[in-house]
């Protein structure tokens, strides 16, 4: 089996992130780039059914900038075979439709049996991409599962919904993210950070995919109109003891309707 599992280098979830609120895009430049934690869990996810089944190749796929090379290489260090990245001039600033056509092109080039990712990335929060990689290729998708089992015949999984939990299954080919509560992911090895370096990295443009995609190629697309920064914490309401505590916090916990 062949297992492609999408990856993202994001701005370091720890550190203090901004946004431009000219362009009401993150200053990926302030902090770090790291792969996405989501990512690692969707990568455990492929890596168990590669333990189990030595014979799955498990593949890699970024867009991003250039340096995103250095993410990748992270990621492969926990036991990924390959890792591929799109990156061209054309596409900063692409919406999520612009992402997921590109990204579903290059599955398309990889010619997978499954693709793995995580339901959603940790700066834009979107949670739609897997989906929309999933409609471009018109594969059946599994979206947001907490638990994931693969095999040579397809995927089962579970997701949460209102009231209870969904039982979903598919056969292959599928996407499926995952949530943060699937597989925790493992720590590389001495050896497979030494080997990562090694392993196949193949970079392409949108002329090696033979697509034109990217804010300037839509039709239409998602933009932000507005940006303003988060407003200082204020401190909230003090209570003084004064033998009517208990009645005060009531009172306030009435008024938030936390009672």
């Amino acid at each position: 089996m062949k297992i492609v599992v999408l990856a993202k280098q994001v701005p370091d979830t720890w550190s203090d992130r901004k946004i431009n609120l000219e362009t009401g895009m993150l200053e990926r430049s302030a902090s770090d780039p790291v792969p996405d934690e989501i990512n690692e869990r969707a990568v455990e996810a492929a890596l168990r059914y590669k333990d189990a089944t030595p014979d799955t190749e498990v593949v890699l796929l970024a867009m991003g900038p250039e340096d995103a090379t250095k993410s990748l290489r992270k990621l492969l260090s926990m036991g990924a075979d390959s890792a591929m990245l799109v990156t061209d001039p054309a596409l900063p600033g692409s919406d999520m439709v612009q992402t997921a056509r590109v990204l579903a092109a290059a599955v398309e080039r990889l010619a997978p049996d499954l693709v793995l990712a995580g339901n959603e990335a940790t700066d834009g929060r979107g949670g739609v991409v897997p989906a929309m990689v999933a409609e471009v290729l018109g594969w059946p998708v599994l979206p947001g599962v907490n638990d994931l089992e693969i095999s040579p015949e397809g995927l089962t999984g579970t997701a949460p919904v209102d009231g209870g939990m969904l039982r979903l299954s598919s056969p292959l080919p599928a996407v499926a993210s995952v949530t943060e509560r699937s597989a925790d992911p493992r720590f590389p090895n001495f050896k497979n950070i030494m080997q990562a370096k090694k392993k196949p990295l193949e970079t392409l443009s949108l002329a090696d995919l033979g697509i034109e995609a990217g804010p300037d190629a839509a039709a239409v697309r998602s933009v932000m109109v507005s940006a303003s920064a988060r407003p200082p914490k204020e401190a909230g309401p003090k209570i003084t003891d004064d033998g009517t505590a208990a009645t005060q916090l009531a009172d306030f916990l009435a008024a938030q309707r936390l009672l």
